[in-house]
């Protein structure tokens, strides 16, 4: 494949799934790293892409959000690992919350298999994996945001504000070091604050093409998380550096 070709279907594969890591770049394209960084350079270079730790999302991609079937592609397998070892955290007789997203919908769907749990949240995706579970689930209502399935607004805020739980499970569109977790939504950040508030653990779950990654709003800063569940593909340095702000960070074994 030429150079310019290859540039090509880097645009494409970028265009369809909002974000890809430079990983699933090189085994689509059958090329090696050192080429798609070259190739991921020159179209930073012209304006054609954005690159963040790990991979490259479309310009613009800190203040516009891909759509959730976007986003779901995007690395698939490591969120599916995710949320199987965040679900490893979970006990029978617990209440916890759990946020919107495709890595926090992977819990749910292992987590369907618990009887005594109570689930709190404001995902519609995430309660219809557990809709014919035995646990109990509380959906905290509010207005439809359609591009993440997720109930936000006042209302949600307040029905979390009562509220006591051991885990919040919580997701974003970006994680660093420094600032924390975010969001491009500015009703969202406040939902994800609002479940906060409520949890004494604060876990994230991130795929690592969110790691390195900052957006609008700030919804949890670092020093307010307990541990953060990434995968095996995550930028070390981002690892280390929330290590050392003292951030579990705990690496999913990829699911077989």
């Amino acid at each position: 494949m030429f150079a310019a070709e290859r540039r090509q279907a880097i645009l494409e594969l970028v265009r369809a799934s909002g974000a890809v890591s430079l990983r699933e770049l090189a085994d689509a394209l059958k090329t090696s790293d050192v080429t798609i960084r070259r190739d991921v350079r020159e179209l930073q270079e012209q304006g054609l892409l954005d690159r963040r730790h790990g991979g490259v999302m479309r310009p613009g991609g800190l203040s516009r959000e891909a759509s959730y079937s976007q986003k779901a592609r995007v690395a698939a397998g490591a969120k599916a690992a995710i949320g199987a070892c965040a679900a490893s955290m979970v006990r029978e007789g617990e209440a916890i919350l759990i946020g919107p997203g495709s890595t926090t919908q992977e819990l749910a769907r292992r987590l369907a298999r618990l009887s005594d749990l109570t689930v709190v949240t404001n995902s519609i995706l995430v309660a219809e994996a557990l809709a014919h579970a035995p646990a109990e689930v509380l959906v905290a209502g509010g207005s439809l945001r359609g591009s993440t399935y997720a109930l936000v607004g006042s209302s949600v805020e307040q029905a979390l504000s009562g509220l006591r739980v051991r885990y919040a499970f919580i997701s974003g569109n970006g994680l660093t070091p420094t600032r924390g977790l975010s969001t491009p939504n500015v009703q969202s950040a406040g939902v994800d604050r609002a479940m906060v508030a409520a949890a004494q653990s604060v876990i994230v779950l991130a795929d690592h093409t969110k790691l390195g990654v900052d957006t609008m709003c700030q919804t949890v800063p670092v020093e307010q998380i307990a541990e953060v569940i990434t995968d095996s593909a995550a930028d070390p340095q981002v690892v280390a550096d929330l290590r050392a702000q003292d951030v579990t960070v705990q690496l999913a074994p990829d699911v077989g």
